[in-house]
């Protein structure tokens, strides 16, 4: 498996690639010089599992907030530089643990070579990214168009700049919103360097397509054995990509840990609010370290049944609910107490 041979980068107290649990990402949304609700966010991602956080770095203003930022945050900050060299170093020297910056909008050889020197010097790694979108003109008349074959050609271009500059803590991204297309490319780089890379897809889109999009798009790579970074791009609260990603990952069998919540498909037997019920179970659930399986079923006919495979299930009757343990009935409920009655059985729950 590729991740297994991938180098490894040290991104501050955290670890990527040569076999290293993948790490989850997520990017800030707040403005990067007001401090005081960047780093509340960062926090609310922390404790969600967020383990990299990125920094948009439009202007001086954010470069040196990064300072006072990373003294109230526990996870490594990378500053994402567009186009002005000068803020890449700025970041650098703020205490940015990663820089991401795409060679090929920050201009000439010598603003290039003025970054790296910076990186080297503190041994700092920068991720090269490049994106469908910006894909050089003569790339795509070379290839008739955008293609996989195309992203790679200009990811490694772009990393053979910065290796001739006698720099090699590097990770790559080659991200594209065709999700079919990002796929092969990341087969095709796979094959030909053994630099780790970040996941994701790009401008995936709203909360349902968005989640959908990266799915399948991270599902297809990371089940190949590439990857070793991940991002779930979504146009909404942060909080959501990495709920996103934590499922992905659990999904795919790369992490242990959390509880899962299966749920039946509602149907005409359906006696409770199952809707409702499943997505309150889902909530509650989120800050319960166990690593089980808990059912939420919608009728007394199926729910012992189809609990079975569950560690722990409900289901709803007539006003009655049931509380299930492998697939036997261990107690009656009134249906309002259902949830409560499931919240204390899961916090003290004895293997």
């Amino acid at each position: 498996m590729h991740r297994e041979h991938t180098k490894v980068v040290q991104i501050g107290n955290k670890k990527i690639g040569g076999g290293n649990p993948i790490l989850i990402q997520s990017m800030t949304n707040t403005k990067t010089d007001d401090v005081e609700a960047t780093v509340k966010q960062i926090l609310e991602l922390e404790a969600a599992g967020c383990e990299i956080i990125r920094c948009a770095v439009p202007d001086m203003a954010a470069a040196e907030a990064l300072s006072e930022i990373k003294k109230q945050i526990h996870i490594p900050l990378v500053a994402d530089i567009h186009f002005d060299y000068r803020l890449a170093i700025a970041a650098m020297k703020n205490g940015a643990d990663k820089i991401r910056i795409n060679p090929g909008n920050i201009g000439s050889e010598e603003k290039i070579r003025a970054v790296v020197d910076v990186a080297k010097e503190r041994n700092i790694p920068i991720r090269v990214g490049v994106n469908s979108g910006s894909l050089e003109k003569e790339l795509v008349e070379k290839y008739g168009g955008v293609t996989a074959e195309g992203l790679v050609e200009s990811a490694l271009d772009k990393v053979k700049i910065i290796e001739d500059m006698g720099y090699d803590n590097l990770v790559i991204s080659i991200k594209s919103s065709d999700v079919m297309m990002c796929a092969r490319a990341h087969e095709l780089i796979a094959g030909k360097t053994d630099y780790p890379l970040h996941v994701g897809i790009t401008e995936a889109g709203t909360l349902y397509s968005g989640n959908i999009k990266s799915a399948v798009g991270l599902g297809m790579i990371l089940s190949q054995g590439i990857g070793d970074t991940i991002r779930v791009s979504l146009t909404g609260a942060p909080l959501e990509e990495i709920k996103s990603a934590k499922r992905i990952l659990k999904t795919l069998g790369l992490r242990k840990g959390g509880i899962e919540v299966v749920s039946c498909p509602t149907c005409g037997r359906t006696r409770i609010d199952l809707i409702g019920l499943a997505n309150q179970v889902e909530d509650m659930v989120q800050d319960i370290p166990l690593d089980i399986k808990v059912a939420v079923m919608g009728c007394v006919v199926n729910g012992p049944g189809e609990a079975k495979e569950a560690d722990i299930g409900i289901a709803g009757g007539v006003g009655l609910g049931l509380l299930i343990k492998k697939g036997k009935i261990v107690k009656k409920v009134p249906e309002e107490q259902l949830l409560e009655t499931l919240r204390q059985e899961l916090l003290h729950w004895e293997e």
